[in-house]
C-alpha cells in the first residue's frame, strides 16, 4: 500500500530552508483528512503557517491531480476579485518527496461542510450564499488574457471535450458495470446543446466546502482545490453549485434536499441562477438540464477514480472513499433525471 497519510518532514524542511525565504523551523506538520485527490498537509512553523498539497504517490491516472495547474491558476488570480491564497513554491523535482508538491500560505478562517450552515443565523447563511454567487460571477468574468491564462484550456466545445474527457476517465477506473452511467454518458453526447461562445475560467469543483470565509465575517477569504480549473463554459460551474443543493441534507449527502430553504434563509435555485444572470448581464439560460446532468456525470467519473484509488491502496482517506464510491450509480441516476426535466 502506497503511504499518502505521512510526510517526510525532513525533506520538506531543507527543501524550505533553501528555497523558500523567510522560511525558519522548526516545523509542526498535520494532515488535513478532507478532499479525496491531492493529500495536503498544513505546516506550521512559529513565525508562519503554510500549506503543502501533493500529488499522491504511485500510478496515477493520466492528466490527474495536476498540482502545477492548481499553482499556476491561484497564482495568476492573486490579485483580482478572484480570493486565492498565496502561492510560494512549486516543487516539480520528485525526488524531494516522492512526488509534485506546492506551498502556499494558510488562510485561516472559517469553512462550511454542509449549504445549510446548520449553526449560522438565517441571515448569515443569506449572506454567505450571496458571497459565493458574487465570487463566482467574478470569476467567470475574469480577463484570461490579462492574467496570463489564454492557454490554460483548449479551444472548441468545453462539453464535448469534457465528456470525452472524463468517459475515459470513466472506464479508465471502471471496476463493475453501471447500465446508468452508460446511458448517461451516451445521451451527454447525442444531447448536447450548440456552444453559446461563452470561454471563461471555471473552477471544475465550485462548491461552499472548496472556500474560506473571514472568521467574523460573511466575505469569502479563498477558494480552494482548482484541480479540475481550465478554460471552459461558465455554467458548468453555476450548475456545479445547483447539483449540491439537490443531495441529500446532512454531513453525508451535504445537500440541502427536503429542506425548506425559504425557512432557513437561504434562495431556491432558480433564486441564485437568476442573481448570478443578474451579476453577469444575462438574460436567463437555456438547457440548464443539461448543464445540470453534465456536472452529475463529471462527479460520478470523479468519485469513481477515488473508489478506484481506494481499491488499488493510494486513496489519501481510504476508508471515506470506498463511502464515497457507493455513490456513482446515484449521481448516474440523478443525471439522467436532470435531462428528462430539461
Amino acid at each position: 500500500m502506497t503511504d499518502t497519510q505521512t510526510l517526510d518532514e525532513a525533506a520538506v524542511h531543507a527543501y524550505l530552508t533553501e528555497n523558500l525565504p523567510g522560511y525558519t523551523g522548526p516545523m509542526e506538520v498535520t494532515k488535513f483528512q478532507g478532499g479525496q485527490s491531492n493529500p495536503t498537509f498544513m505546516l506550521k512553523t512559529p513565525s508562519h503557517s503554510y500549506v503543502l498539497r501533493r500529488k499522491p504517490p504511485g500510478v496515477l491516472l493520466k492528466s490527474a491531480h495536476a498540482v502545477d495547474r492548481e499553482f499556476r491558476v491561484q497564482k495568476a488570480l492573486h490579485g483580482t476579485d478572484v480570493p486565492v491564497s498565496k502561492m510560494h513554491l512549486l516543487c516539480e523535482d520528485d525526488s524531494v518527496i516522492g512526488s509534485m508538491f506546492y506551498i502556499m500560505d494558510h488562510v485561516a478562517g472559517r469553512n462550511f461542510n454542509e449549504p445549510a450552515m446548520p449553526d449560522l443565523s438565517n441571515g448569515d447563511r443569506g449572506k454567505i450564499t450571496s458571497e459565493m454567487n458574487r465570487v463566482l460571477a467574478a470569476l467567470h468574468t475574469v480577463d484570461i488574457n490579462a492574467v496570463g491564462l489564454t492557454d490554460y484550456g483548449p479551444e472548441g466545445n468545453y462539453f464535448e471535450r469534457q465528456v470525452g474527457r472524463w468517459s475515459k476517465q470513466y472506464r479508465a477506473s471502471e471496476t463493475t458495470k453501471i447500465p446508468a452511467m452508460d446511458q448517461l454518458m451516451d445521451a451527454l453526447v447525442g444531447e448536447r446543446p450548440e456552444d453559446d461562445g461563452q470561454r471563461t475560467l471555471v473552477h471544475g469543483d465550485y462548491r461552499l466546502d472548496n472556500m474560506i470565509f473571514d472568521a467574523n465575517t460573511t466575505d469569502c477569504r479563498a477558494i480552494l482545490d482548482w484541480e479540475l480549473s481550465t478554460i471552459g463554459h461558465p455554467f458548468a460551474d453555476l450548475a456545479a453549485v445547483i447539483m449540491q443543493w439537490q443531495l441529500p441534507a446532512g454531513s453525508e449527502g451535504r445537500g440541502m434536499g427536503g429542506l425548506d430553504r425559504a425557512a432557513l434563509g437561504l434562495p431556491s435555485d432558480e433564486d441564485f441562477i437568476a442573481e448570478y444572470c443578474q451579476r453577469r448581464g444575462l438574460k436567463g439560460i437555456d438547457h440548464f438540464g443539461y448543464y445540470l446532468a453534465f456536472t452529475f456525470f463529471r462527479m460520478a467519473a470523479i468519485i469513481q477514480g477515488v473508489l478506484k484509488r481506494a481499491l488499488d491502496g493510494n486513496a489519501s482517506n481510504p476508508e471515506r472513499a470506498m463511502k464515497v464510491g457507493a455513490f456513482v450509480p446515484v449521481f448516474a441516476q440523478h443525471g439522467l433525471d436532470a435531462l428528462k426535466r430539461g
